[in-house]
């Protein structure tokens, strides 16, 4: 776990604003020198103090105690995409990871295969768009043939399963909440 710096994110919500030092420092009725520490990481501040500094910066006090995320580790390159094959279906994961609460992927469905003998179910609710050929989905007991430019969204524990019947393979994004395969 990454050291959290509450100083440098005060001095962050200062800036945005547009606050002096001296200003936030007064509005907070805390002292110039403290809040100059507290920036500098020299001091750490109290519960108290960072709720008062929260209020005076109209933000949430957690906010203060939240990781920086790496914008970097959530950019995914076409050429780096994590691949998976199952039997003949290829998965190709467009979210970073299965951290969070939300997963999107391609499903590339070949001619002729089907994503299981039978209908399954999971926990998470998924929404899928027909990005090129046809496909085939069972949803429970109805069948429903979709084209591309077609969406279908599945809601947790429902029984459903994709056929490629056709002649050409299907294409298909899906993002699945929480992230489950």
């Amino acid at each position: 776990m990454m050291e959290i710096n509450i100083g440098k994110k005060v001095e962050k919500y200062r800036k945005a604003k547009g606050l002096s030092s001296r200003e936030l420092a007064k509005i907070a009725e805390i002292t110039p020198s403290m809040l100059s520490q507290i920036e500098r990481g020299l001091a750490n501040p109290s519960i108290q103090t960072l709720k008062v500094l929260a209020n005076a910066l109209d933000v949430p006090t957690f906010s203060f105690l939240l990781e920086e995320t790496n914008t970097e580790d959530l950019v995914v390159r076409s050429n780096e995409r994590k691949k998976m094959v199952v039997e003949n279906l290829s998965y190709e994961l467009l979210s970073p990871d299965f951290t969070g609460t939300l997963a999107t992927a391609i499903m590339n469905v070949p001619p002729n295969t089907s994503s299981s003998e039978k209908l399954l179910e999971h926990k998470g609710e998924e929404v899928a768009f027909v990005l090129k050929g046809k496909i085939k989905v069972y949803l429970n007991d109805e069948e429903y043939i979709l084209e591309a430019g077609d969406s279908v969204k599945i809601p947790a524990y429902m029984k459903h399963k994709w056929e490629n019947l056709f002649k050409e393979e299907a294409v298909i994004l899906f993002s699945v909440t929480p992230p489950a395969f």
